[in-house]
């Protein structure tokens, strides 16, 4: 025992010296060309009317950039069948708003941004959402007998078709939010669960998400989070590898975009850990 101490200390010492003498060091890193990034997540949540919609639009940066690259002067609309919904720049934040976009449930949208004399282009149908029914918390003993609190949310499928969707968990605690992917494989038409589990304490405070996504959109995020090293990553964040969308460039199709544009149908609850 006397002798693992005192490796102990000699690593903890060796470790306060390295530190002690660390320096910042700036490595050169070429830097590729701007990519234009297209986060276009239309989200209907239940209970509004959906017509306000943002679309948000930067470039990719530099390795020890502090900021994100908002774009600006872009065109940017959404048709359906019988509407244009035009989406209007707010100077200087790379966000463009629709003040009067009109949600339907299975209907198929087109989004088109024109930019740098570029057209992209992509499209998708806005799926449906079971409610969010009941939410459950426990508290389970691990394997070194401390106690850790779950939060469970229960919704039903519809045994009908193949569903996708997207689950999501924000604590209050933590800066981004938590998701993951789950299809209905094992559970066609029963009913199925999200699932929380971390540090929780009484009064933490959860918000929790369902959306119903396509089968590529599900793939997408699946591969998403798994290249962010955890179901729990910010899934906004410049991804490792690269990870082509379902955006298209009509004018140069080797000069493809970064993100996806979907269209869901959005349930949430708030919940206080008691």
């Amino acid at each position: 025992m006397v002798k693992i101490i005192i490796k102990i200390s000699i690593a903890i010492i060796t470790l306060l010296t390295m530190l002690a003498c660390e320096d910042v060091v700036n490595i050169d890193l070429d830097t590729a060309a701007p990519k234009l990034v297209i986060d276009a997540a239309i989200k209907w949540e239940k209970g509004t009317t959906g017509n306000e919609q943002i679309i948000r639009l930067t470039t990719t940066g530099g390795f020890y950039d502090n900021q994100i690259p908002a774009v600006s002067g872009a065109t940017v609309f959404i048709t359906d069948d019988t509407s244009t919904y035009d989406f209007i720049e707010n100077l200087g934040t790379g966000n463009y708003i629709c003040a009067n976009f009109n949600p339907v449930l299975n209907k198929t949208y087109t989004l088109t941004v024109i930019y740098n004399g570029q057209i992209y282009n992509a499209t998708d149908t806005l799926y449906p959402t079971p409610n969010i029914e009941t939410i459950e918390q426990t508290t389970t003993t691990g394997f070194g007998g401390e106690e850790n609190i779950q939060v469970k949310f229960f919704y039903q499928d519809n045994g009908a078709e193949d569903n996708f969707y997207l689950i999501g968990f924000k604590n209050n605690n933590i800066s981004f939010p938590e998701y993951g992917v789950v299809d209905d494989e094992f559970f066609q038409g029963n009913q199925m669960f999200g699932l929380y589990i971390d540090d929780l304490q009484p009064n933490d405070q959860l918000t929790l998400s369902l959306q119903g996504i396509s089968s590529r959109h599900a793939n997408y995020m699946d591969k998403l989070l798994n290249i962010a090293g955890t179901d729990g990553g910010n899934p906004f964040t410049t991804a490792p590898a690269t990870l082509r969308g379902n955006i298209i460039n009509q004018t140069n199709p080797d000069n493809f975009p970064y993100g996806y544009f979907s269209l869901g149908e959005v349930d949430t609850e708030d919940y206080v850990i008691q």
